[in-house]
């Protein structure tokens, strides 16, 4: 089990996992839930250049279509293909299987996202 106060989080309810330069990306259990059954999963090429804050992918569920955000600015060093061959997995494990990208970034970019607590806040007090 994924230590939930260990990773950062953003205001578009994606959650990132620092290991030195390189941050994986997910979205949260609560945005997987809202979405409801995840059926598609959009997400950049290894190689593209993604900018924080702006789309960098998409998230299709039986209920809506979502925006996947990149919170960081970086080199996307890997995706998902399990997520995207198995889309259910980002809500069976939102913070383990489901994760989507991996960004190489400066590490130093933890400072403008949220911690668990904030998180948590923002979302009305729902884990």
């Amino acid at each position: 089990m994924t230590d939930l106060n260990s990773l950062k989080y953003t205001a578009e309810h994606e959650w990132i996992a620092f290991d030195g330069e390189t941050a994986t990306v997910g979205i949260t259990d609560f945005a997987a839930d809202k979405l409801g059954d995840v059926v598609f999963v959009e997400l950049p090429a290894v190689g593209d250049t993604v900018t924080a804050g702006d789309v960098c992918g998409e998230i299709e569920s039986t209920k809506s279509v979502g925006e996947l955000y990149a919170p960081l600015s970086g080199e996307v060093v890997a995706t998902n293909e399990t997520a995207v061959d198995d889309p259910s997995l980002v809500n069976s494990d939102a913070f383990g299987a489901g994760w989507l990208i991996k960004i190489a970034t400066d590490a130093a970019a933890v400072d403008a996202l949220l911690d668990r607590d904030a998180y948590v806040a923002l979302t009305g007090g729902e884990e």
